[in-house]
């Protein structure tokens, strides 16, 4: 038992190497939005004080209210949409075990590898000609596309864990496939769909790429613009900025303490089953 705690040392040593990389850019944004932009010392070096006057830019000067509202509603509206549609459509193709339904799977598997940048151009030029630029349904579609493969395929692994007998004894109660699917299928869901609302949900929170060519006019920016907006070519705001990146970093923080419990259990049963 000695020999196999030795063995898995390095392991440890791993993951606090990975976690101490990603506690660097928080700490150093905790540390630059309550530091006064006249203090010079070092970005490692907390303050001891807080300078309330950074967030008080990021609200006033950055529209960050306007911001936070626009990215609530578009990520909440697409999360919605991902979650629905992708356990609709996963639950026929992780029934029905045919040669189409496992080509579409690894169709959507194969999407999942397409970068999002590599065909900005043409959707950019698709939201032109319908009119999808500046619209909450533009950058709502846009991001609900590139996610939907995560989530069919997350889905799909999943409800093949769940026994059929379920909705054979529903079909006996004279349930139809939809109250079926509502009734039975979806509330078995929880754990992957915390995990889906969470993988989802950040991405859609973070984005830059679709926001910066979808949402041009700034009665429709989201937080990553907002921020953004504290640099220019010839000047930076590091102070302003960190302190929008925290405002902007909290909901996501509070949307994984609630749903931490069930995440881990959702991806690994999504994963390997």
């Amino acid at each position: 038992m000695e020999n196999k705690k030795k063995s898995n040392l390095w392991k440890y040593f791993l993951a606090a190497f990975i976690v101490f990389i990603h506690i660097i850019p928080i700490y150093m944004v905790i540390g630059l939005a309550f530091k006064s932009p006249y203090d010079h010392s070092s970005r490692w070096v907390l303050p001891g004080y807080f300078y309330l006057k950074n967030i008080y830019t990021a609200f006033a000067k950055s529209g960050m209210l306007l911001a936070l509202k626009n990215t609530v509603l578009i990520t909440g509206i697409s999360i919605i949409l991902i979650v629905v549609i992708g356990a609709m459509a996963a639950y026929p193709i992780s029934r029905n075990k045919s040669k189409l339904n496992k080509w579409v799977k690894g169709f959507i598997m194969g999407v999942m590898m397409i970068p999002p940048l590599s065909i900005l151009v043409p959707l950019y030029s698709l939201m032109a000609d319908v009119g999808g630029i500046n619209t909450y349904w533009g950058i709502t579609a846009a991001l609900v596309t590139f996610q939907l493969p995560t989530s069919i395929f997350l889905y799909s692994n999943f409800i093949s864990t769940i026994p059929a007998a379920l909705e054979e004894a529903a079909a006996i109660d004279g349930c139809g496939p939809i109250q079926t699917f509502f009734k039975i299928i979806m509330p078995q869901l929880k754990p992957v769909t915390a995990s889906i609302i969470i993988i989802t949900g950040v991405f859609c929170w973070n984005n830059y790429q679709f926001a910066l060519y979808l949402l041009q006019s700034p009665k429709v920016k989201t937080v990553t613009l907002a921020i953004a907006g504290f640099f220019s070519a010839d000047s930076a705001n590091m102070n302003g900025a960190a302190a929008a990146a925290f405002i902007g970093i909290l909901p996501v923080v509070v949307l994984f303490l609630f749903l931490q419990k069930y995440f881990i259990q959702g991806m690994v049963d999504s994963a390997v089953k």
